[in-house]
C-alpha cells in the first residue's frame, strides 16, 4: 500500500473515531441538512435522464455497481465481465454505442467528484459498496457543458445515502458459490445539526476458470479475488442555510486472471470537502484529492495451454488526481435558474514495468507517464414558462499535457535503450448544450436537445504500450482530444396508475475517436512494443475520423401496490468512419458495441419481504476493430428473495445467471474465448435496525 493511501485511510479512521462530528450543531435545532448538492436543474427535463433509487439498488443479485447500472440499457463497460474477474483496466463505461478502448466515454461522479482513474480512465467498481448509495441519475447524452470534460456520451451521478429512509444500523453477510463471501456494514448517527456515516464492505471468492471448458489446458486455473472498501462521511450544518460535507474513503482490490503470472492489484483513497449554500444565493464549493496505485502481471500461454510464461510485470502505477469546482446560483426570480461556475482537475501518473523476459527473468524496465491539466468556466440556464422549459448552457476549457516521457533501460546495467521526452501540448475546447421540453397535456412531455462534449486522452492512452496475452498495443503521444456532437428527441408519458414510459431517438458523431487499430500480426518485432509472438496481434492507438451512432432508447416503469416492473431497451447502429492507415475499418462497427441491450425486471415488496427477477440480454458484438471475431449474444436471468425472520433480520437468497449461460467476454488473437460470471448462488442474512 502506498504512503499516500495509508495516510488517507488513517484520516478515515480518525474521523470514524469521532462520532461527535454529527453532533456539532445538535443544540441549534433549526438547522436542517440534506447531504446533497444543489437542487436539480430544471432544464434536465429536456434530456434523457433515468434514476435508480436505493430500493432498486438493493434488489440487485450481485450487489455490484456495474450490475446495478445495467438497469439503464445502453450503459456498458468495455467488456462483459464484472469486477470479480475482469482486468480493472477494461472497466471503462460508455453509452449510446460509441465504443471504447477501456477508457470511459461517460463521466461518473460521486457527490460531485469525478471517479475515473487519474492514469487510465477506467472505473474502480469495487470501491463503491452499493449500500452506501442513495440515488443514481444517468443522463444519456447531454454533453460537457455543465458537467465538464469526459461527459461525451453521458453522465452517471451517484449520491451518497442520506438519513431519509436509511436505517441507523445495517449489515449483510452472504456465502456463495465457489466459497465466496460478501459482507458489508454501516452505521449512521443523526443529530439535528447533521449526520455521520461509517461503512465498510468485504468480498472474496475462489473464482471460476475464465477460459471456456473445451479450450482449457493445464495452465488454466480459477481466478480468485479479494476486495475491501471503507468510507466515512460527515455532514454538518454550519449556518441556517449552509452545510459542510466531508468524505474520506479507501479501497483495495486483488484479482487473478486465471493463469500463472496474471495477478493484479488496485488500491486507492479519496478525500473531499464540499460546502453547499441553500440561501437566497445558492452556491457550492468542492475540493478533492485522489490517490491510486495499480499493479498487474501479464502472461503468454503456449498453443497447448500447458505453460504460462510471464511477459510483463507492471509492478507499480501510482497516480494522483486533484481538483475542485465552484458553482453559483443567483436569485433571478420564479421560473429562472442560472448556474455559473468553474472547475479544475490535475492528474499525474507513471507506469513502472519490467518486460522482455529471458529465462523467466525480465531484462528491460519501462517508465512512462506524464501530467494533464484541465480547467474551465461554465454557465447553464433554464427558463420555465408554463408548459415550456428551455435550457441553454456552455463552457470553455483549457487543457495542457506536460512532462510526458517514455524511458526504457536494461535492468542488468541500467544502460538506456529509449529516452523520449514528448513535447508539451495545450488547447482550448468550446462545448455546450441546448434543449426544450413541452408538456401540451399533463401526461405527455415532448423534448429535444443538442449537445457537444469532449474528452482528453488519458495518460495511459498517450504514453503506455500494453499487452494482453500474445497481443500488444502501442501508445501514441500525438493523440488529439475526442469531440462528440449529438442530437436527441423524445417523449415521456405518465398517464397515471404508476406507469411511466419514455422513448428517445438520437444521433451522435464522435470525431477523432481513439481506437486500438490493428497494424500487424506476429511473429515479428513492431515499433513501440517490441516482439509479438506468432498468433499475436499488433495494434496502435490512433484517432479515427469518427464514429457515428444512431439509435433508439425505451424505458418503462410500473408500480402497483407491492408490485413493480422495469424495462429498458437500447438499439444502436454505430459505424466507423476511417481513412489513411485505418481505412480498412471504414463502415465497420466499433469493437465491443452490441446493437441491442435489454434489461427487464419484475418484483414484489411488502414489509421486509421482497422478490425480484431481472432478465438481461446482450446482442452479438465484435471483439476486435476489424470485425473478424464476434462474441455470441447472451441472455441471463438473476433473482433475489428476502424473507423476514424478525423485525430487523431477514434471510436473503440471491442467484446470478440462473441458467448458467455462457457469457463470452473476450477472444484473444489465438481465438481463446474468455467467459464472464457463470451461475452463482448466495444465501445470507440481512440486518436493518434503528
Amino acid at each position: 500500500m502506498t504512503r499516500r493511501t495509508k495516510a488517507l485511510l488513517l484520516l478515515a479512521g480518525a474521523v470514524a473515531a469521532n462520532p461527535a462530528l454529527a453532533q456539532t450543531e445538535a443544540a441549534a435545532g433549526d438547522i436542517v441538512v440534506v447531504g446533497r448538492g444543489l437542487a436539480p436543474r430544471p432544464g434536465d427535463k429536456a434530456f434523457d435522464v433515468v434514476a435508480i433509487d436505493a430500493q432498486r439498488i438493493a434488489d440487485n443479485a450481485s450487489g455490484r455497481l456495474e450490475s446495478v447500472l445495467g438497469d439503464v440499457a445502453g450503459l456498458q463497460q468495455f467488456r462483459r465481465s464484472d469486477s470479480r474477474s475482469a482486468n480493472p483496466t477494461s472497466q471503462g463505461i460508455s453509452l449510446r454505442g460509441i465504443g471504447g478502448n477501456a477508457s470511459s466515454r461517460a463521466l461518473l461522479v460521486l457527490d460531485g467528484v469525478p471517479q475515473a482513474d487519474p492514469f487510465g480512465g477506467w472505473v474502480p467498481f469495487p470501491a463503491y459498496a452499493t449500500d452506501r448509495i442513495g440515488l443514481i441519475r444517468v443522463t444519456r447524452g447531454g454533453g460537457s457543458g455543465y458537467f465538464g470534460p469526459g461527459a461525451l456520451a453521458g453522465t452517471v451521478e451517484i449520491e451518497s445515502a442520506a438519513p431519509t429512509g436509511q436505517p441507523a444500523l445495517a449489515a449483510d453477510l452472504a456465502y456463495g458459490s465457489r466459497h465466496s463471501v460478501d459482507a458489508s456494514g454501516s452505521a449512521m448517527l443523526v443529530r439535528s445539526g447533521g449526520f455521520a456515516t461509517v461503512s465498510a464492505a468485504y468480498a472474496r471468492g475462489d473464482g471460476f476458470v475464465p477460459t471456456i471448458a473445451d479450450q482449457r489446458g493445464p495452465a488454466d486455473r480459477a481466478a480468485p479475488y479479494e476486495q475491501f472498501s471503507a468510507a466515512v462521511r460527515g455532514v454538518i450544518g454550519i449556518a441556517a442555510d449552509t452545510e459542510l460535507q466531508a468524505n474520506v474513503s479507501g479501497f483495495t482490490d486483488t484479482r487473478d486472471r486465471g493463469t500463472a503470472f496474471t495477478a493484479n492489484r488496485s488500491e486507492g483513497a479519496d478525500a473531499s470537502v464540499r460546502l453547499v449554500g441553500r440561501g437566497h444565493w445558492g452556491w457550492s464549493a468542492l475540493a478533492y484529492v485522489q490517490t491510486r496505485a495499480f499493479a498487474s502481471q501479464f502472461a503468454s500461454v503456449n498453443a497447448a495451454r500447458s505453460v504460462a510464461t510471464q511477459t510483463l510485470d507492471q509492478y507499480n502505477t501510482p497516480a494522483t488526481g486533484i481538483g475542485g469546482r465552484i458553482e453559483i446560483v443567483p436569485p433571478l426570480g420564479a421560473g429562472i435558474d442560472l448556474r455559473l461556475g468553474g472547475d479544475v482537475r490535475r492528474v499525474d501518473g507513471r507506469t513502472q514495468e519490467n518486460f522482455t523476459y529471458v529465462n523467466a527473468l525480465p531484462t528491460r524496465r519501462r517508465v512512462a507517464g506524464g501530467e494533464a491539466l484541465t480547467w474551465g468556466l461554465f454557465t447553464d440556464a433554464s427558463v420555465e414558462a408554463g408548459d415550456l422549459t428551455l435550457t441553454l448552457g456552455g463552457r470553455v476549457d483549457r487543457w495542457r499535457l506536460s512532462d510526458g516521457s517514455l524511458r526504457e533501460n536494461t535492468i542488468a546495467t541500467g544502460a538506456p535503450l529509449t529516452t523520449t521526452l514528448f513535447p508539451d501540448r495545450s488547447g482550448t475546447e468550446w462545448t455546450g448544450r441546448a434543449g426544450a421540453a413541452w408538456t401540451p397535456v399533463a401526461p405527455l412531455t415532448i423534448r429535444a436537445a443538442a449537445y457537444r462534449g469532449w474528452r482528453l486522452p488519458t495518460l495511459n492512452e498517450l504514453y503506455r504500450p500494453f499487452r494482453v496475452g500474445a497481443d500488444a498495443t502501442a501508445a501514441n503521444a500525438a493523440l488529439d482530444p475526442e469531440r462528440l456532437t449529438g442530437f436527441d428527441g423524445g417523449v415521456s408519458l405518465a398517464p397515471g396508475a404508476g406507469f411511466t414510459l419514455a422513448a428517445t431517438v438520437f444521433w451522435n458523431r464522435l470525431t477523432d475517436a481513439i481506437a486500438n487499430v490493428t497494424a500487424g500480426r506476429g511473429a515479428g518485432t513492431f515499433p513501440g512494443v517490441g516482439f509479438v509472438a506468432a498468433g499475436g496481434v499488433y495494434r496502435v492507438r490512433q484517432n479515427l475520423d469518427a464514429i457515428r451512432s444512431t439509435g433508439v432508447e425505451l424505458d418503462a416503469r410500473w408500480d402497483h401496490g407491492p408490485w413493480f416492473a422495469l424495462a429498458s431497451w437500447s438499439h444502436v447502429d454505430p459505424r466507423v468512419e476511417a481513412s489513411g492507415p485505418a481505412a480498412p475499418l471504414d463502415g465497420l462497427r466499433p469493437a465491443q458495441t452490441p446493437r441491442d441491450l435489454v434489461s427487464a425486471s419484475l418484483g414484489w415488496r411488502k414489509g421486509g419481504a421482497a422478490i425480484s427477477t431481472t432478465l438481461r440480454h446482450t446482442a452479438r458484438q465484435f471483439e476486435d476493430d476489424q470485425n473478424s471475431r464476434s462474441l455470441k449474444p447472451a441472455t441471463t436471468l438473476d433473482g433475489t428473495i428476502a424473507l423476514p425472520v424478525t423485525r430487523i433480520v431477514a434471510v436473503e437468497l440471491r442467484a446470478e445467471n440462473v441458467f448458467d449461460t455462457q457469457v463470452q467476454a473476450g477472444i484473444s488473437g489465438a481465438n481463446i474465448i474468455e467467459r464472464a460470471t457463470p451461475r452463482t448462488l448466495w444465501v445470507g442474512l440481512r440486518l436493518r435496525g434503528g
